[in-house]
């Protein structure tokens, strides 16, 4: 399995984008958006998502983003397994001010999103994802440098036990537009290794 950008296809394709072998753009639009009812009660889903498919049931997909234009508050690209509205994890850095961004999850199963975040710096501009796959099971890592991935949560789909869809996404929430860039992107063999620890009950 290869990761091409022959094989991509859009939900909610953008006004402007760009999709060249070893590179993506895509041009937000403003009020777009990904999330599901939780504590705001709102139900946002016009985000553009640009993705393969595949029914592999062990893989990890590495993609580099590039938010140098993010200027406004909820600006955000990253990695995103869409399944259905109600049905979808993503990561992202949401820009909040001029001191700092949100680096952060959400993982939404049945209409009811979470969002797991922690700051960092808004002068960090680039970020590495990794999401990995093990059956309905996936981790979700970041990095800097792209070497060194961290941990950033561990987590399930109800509805991701069979074929699958992931790639990119970028939005802007609010008044606002910017340019998100994705490179270096690639399919590898399971990164997550299978869990080695304490066995389950009996």
């Amino acid at each position: 399995m290869e990761f091409a950008t022959d094989s991509l296809r859009w939900t909610r394709e953008p006004e402007s984008f760009l999709i060249a072998p070893d590179k993506i753009e895509i041009v937000t639009k403003s009020r777009t958006d990904l999330w599901q009812r939780t504590y705001y009660h709102f139900q946002n889903d016009n985000a553009p998502v640009l993705q393969m498919e595949t029914a592999e049931p062990f893989f990890s997909f590495v993609v580099r983003t590039d938010f140098t234009e993010s200027h406004h508050r909820f600006d955000q690209c990253g990695v995103v397994m869409y399944l259905d509205s109600e049905n979808w994890l993503k990561a992202s850095v949401e820009y909040e001010n001029e001191e700092f961004q949100h680096l952060g999850s959400v993982v939404t199963n049945n209409g009811y999103s979470d969002w797991a975040t922690t700051e960092i710096p808004a002068s960090v501009k680039s970020m590495w994802y990794r999401l990995s796959r093990r059956e309905d099971d996936f981790c979700l890592e970041c990095s800097q440098d792209g070497a060194r991935f961290r941990q950033m949560r561990i987590c399930h789909l109800h509805k991701g036990n069979g074929p699958v869809r992931f790639g990119v996404y970028a939005c802007s929430p609010e008044d606002s537009s910017f340019k998100a860039v994705f490179t270096r992107m690639a399919l590898l063999p399971c990164q997550w290794q299978a869990h080695t620890g304490q066995a389950p009950d009996a």
